[in-house]
């Protein structure tokens, strides 16, 4: 075992039990009362209603959260490690409860950490390879000490896509040499989607209340879609990527998972925040209000705003149960006064396959000066020596130690195709970014040029500009919905390093979750709080509880977990990456 531990017709779309209701789960994962207090699916503010009252404190709920991990991850293999320091630390924060000395709304609350993010103390940092069991970071990322300050209890880090599913193009979702498989605990046979796999199960599974991920592509919201949980992918630049093992320089972001806008919105608003060691965190033009919390409302919001369906190679390809479901809550959220109109993409056609899957390797072969992989390879190379020199301990300091460690330690890590299971591909994806040896060539900023401005000015923020056809007006949308579980606008907003929001609206007929994602321009993240927390409001009067997991097949251990069950035609190699 890898882990480390230190301790349409309604009828046709199933909702599952309310809050108290675990009759249906297997026992091992039935979330225990503490202390006579129900804490199944509980949010941050009812946590800190017990903390303020003194029916709990943060080191009770913490022993909770590190008990609950220990009975559950066998299964899931969401947590690679726990911290061995997380009661001293909770007992500390509730000694300065007791003082009257409170750091904020995630004061004493447990969370987990993606394996990518660097921790000064007691725990590993290795994206889930072994190549970097042993050495020793130079200080904390600063999200993790954003985090700290605010007084949250870094309980542990989290499974992922090994190397944020850098290193090979074809392989399982949510496996890494050292955490193992993680599951997706609505149904165990099914894939969690990377690479922040174990932050979104983590949640989804009552491990902790909060987590944190990282995006390059799909990598937050594809995890949040697949296991029911509220995700956000902030703009490129509104989080600091310092501290954090690199994939790409323009497209990577760190953001929340929660069960609720509010807990992932409360999330957000403590690691948002410039860092001089990220110049994306620092550039002219950043926008960020003193408090998104600020923008969270209800149902009421809905009345006279103006979403935007994208339809083709979006919408017009969804596949049909899900799109059922998803309809379902459009037509709410028309009743509750807001116009649904259709739009288009001008780079869609270019940018995705004619089914709208995503593919972040598209004409990575056949026009690589349009290719979004020839960006990350690029970026991969050097940012990865970058940080790679500044470790202790290891002997790893370049991309080509790391390919090297993988080929001498096949047993473990699968340096060649088909040597493990999870990794028929390899490392084949390393061996590309090898070979860019880190050089800004005339066809990596014809890549990067062309990704980015298709994808801003020809794409979303082309999208946003809608121009009644009987009235003439034009306007911007307040914000784009989608039914993504292509990811295809996931994709789009990669390479544009613009912000998503998903919400989890309910079930497809096998039981498995369903979101619908909000997406606008860079910096609007004030925006797509207000909506989606409007449109999750209403779906929970209307449609009563969000999804919550079942644990379906908690007994199988099949490797790689797959993919093609999302949508019928699904490729295998089209599984999530990074």
């Amino acid at each position: 075992m890898a882990f480390e531990s230190h301790v349409s017709s309604d009828s046709d779309f199933v909702l599952l039990p309310a809050r108290s209701g675990q009759a249906s789960i297997p026992s091992v994962f039935q979330v225990p009362r503490l202390k006579g207090h129900d804490m199944y699916e509980i949010t941050v503010s009812e946590l800190q209603q017990h903390f303020s009252s003194g029916d709990i404190t943060s080191k009770e709920y913490t022993q909770y959260c590190l008990n609950r991990i220990q009975a559950c991850n066998p299964y899931l293999e969401a947590v690679i490690e726990t911290n061995p320091d997380a009661l001293n630390i909770a007992e500390v924060l509730d000694l300065e409860r007791a003082s009257k000395k409170l750091r904020g709304p995630l004061h004493g609350i447990p969370v987990l950490v993606k394996d990518n993010m660097a921790t000064s103390d007691r725990m590993q940092t290795t994206a889930g390879s072994w190549a970097l069991l042993g050495s020793i970071v130079p200080k904390d990322a600063h999200i993790v000490s954003q985090l700290r300050e605010a007084g949250a209890v870094i309980l542990g880090k989290s499974n992922l896509d090994e190397w944020a599913g850098m290193r090979c193009s074809y392989y399982s979702t949510g496996f890494s040499a050292r955490g193992g498989q993680c599951r997706n605990p609505f149904d165990l046979t099914r894939e969690p989607s990377g690479s922040s796999s174990g932050s979104a199960v983590g949640v989804s599974a009552n491990l902790v209340p909060l987590a944190f991920g990282t995006e390059t592509d799909t990598s937050i919201i594809g995890p949040a879609l697949a296991n029911g949980v509220v995700g956000i992918k902030p703009t490129v630049g509104l989080t600091s990527r310092g501290g954090v093992i690199p994939v790409s320089e323009t497209q990577d972001s760190v953001g929340p998972f929660g069960r609720t806008v509010a807990d992932a919105v409360l999330a957000l608003d403590v690691i948002a925040g410039a860092d001089d060691d990220d110049k994306f965190s620092t550039q002219p033009g950043r926008k960020q209000p003193s408090s998104y919390f600020a923008y969270v409302t209800d149902r009421r919001s809905l009345k006279d705003a103006t979403f935007g369906l994208p339809m083709k190679r979006f919408w017009d390809v969804a596949p049909a149960p899900q799109r059922a479901v998803v309809e379902k809550v459009i037509n709410l959220i028309r009743r509750a006064g807001a116009t649904i109109v259709e739009v288009d993409m001008p780079c869609a056609k270019e940018r995705l396959h004619t089914d709208g899957r995503w593919d972040w390797e598209r004409y990575g072969e056949s026009d690589p000066a349009k290719s979004e992989i020839t960006v990350s390879k690029v970026q991969t190379y050097y940012m990865m020596e970058r940080y790679l020199s500044q470790l202790k301990n290891t002997p790893m300091r370049t991309l080509e130690d790391l390919v090297a460690y993988n080929d001498e330690n096949s047993g473990a890590e699968g340096g060649k195709p088909d040597q493990l299971p999870a990794f028929p591909g390899g490392q084949d994806l390393f061996h590309r970014c090898v070979a860019t040896k880190g050089i800004k060539s005339d066809t990596y900023y014809s890549a990067l040029h062309h990704c980015q401005s298709q994808c801003r000015e020809h794409g979303i923020d082309a999208a946003l500009m809608y121009t009644n056809p009987t009235t003439k007006i034009s306007q911007t949308l307040d914000a784009l919905l989608f039914c993504d579980i292509k990811m295809g606008g996931q994709c789009i907003a990669a390479q544009a390093g613009y912000p998503i929001i998903s919400v989890p609206v309910g079930l497809d007929p096998d039981g498995m979750p369903v979101s619908l994602t909000l997406q606008h321009t860079a910096w609007e993240e004030t925006r797509l709080v207000k909506w989606a927390s409007a449109i999750e409001d209403l779906v929970l009067h209307e449609l009563r509880p969000r999804p919550t997991p079942t644990f379906k097949n908690h007994l199988r251990k099949n490797v790689p977990v797959e993919y093609a069950w999302k949508y019928p035609g699904a490729p295998k190699w089209g599984s999530s990456r990074v």
